[in-house]
């Protein structure tokens, strides 16, 4: 699968090691930054190039880290055909793929373990969409909403 991944200084610890975990698993992964630490890194600087490289290549798939997950998937959200969720268990991370068809997921570093998170992506990554009609009737409604009021 390819993958873009990107986090800031709280998330930057964990995105090295996913980044490892990742390519041993025979993911393709393109790394967006930060690649030092730096206190005073912006997470908009690194997650929206993350996710704009995810919504025009749309085989592949995003990841956003921080220290809560949480201004890492408000900056994915903002690029148009990114559908990112903040998933802080196996569970959302499935259900954000399952029923949501989402293409990025965040997570927060100081949340969890770095085991816990390659389990929470892990799962995304498995996680089929389900095609299930209520579900693309809900995306397409957002979909619209994006391309009309934007």
């Amino acid at each position: 699968m390819r993958l873009h991944i990107g986090s800031d200084h709280a998330g930057l610890e964990l995105k090295n090691e996913l980044l490892a975990h990742l390519v041993n698993n025979g993911h393709d992964v393109t790394d967006h930054g930060p690649y030092e630490y730096d206190a005073l890194d912006d997470y908009p600087d690194f997650c929206i190039p993350a996710a704009q490289a995810v919504a025009k290549d749309a085989t592949s798939l995003g990841i956003v880290i921080g220290g809560s997950g949480n201004g890492e998937q408000i900056s994915a959200n903002k690029v148009k055909g990114v559908r990112a969720v903040l998933a802080w268990n196996i569970e959302t991370a499935k259900l954000g793929k399952e029923h949501n068809n989402a293409n990025v997921v965040s997570v927060g570093g100081r949340m969890h373990s770095i085991e816990e998170c390659k389990a929470i992506i892990d799962a995304f990554i498995a996680t089929p969409f389900s095609n299930d009609e209520r579900h693309i009737r809900r995306i397409e409604k957002i979909a619209k909403f994006e391309r009309e009021n934007q």
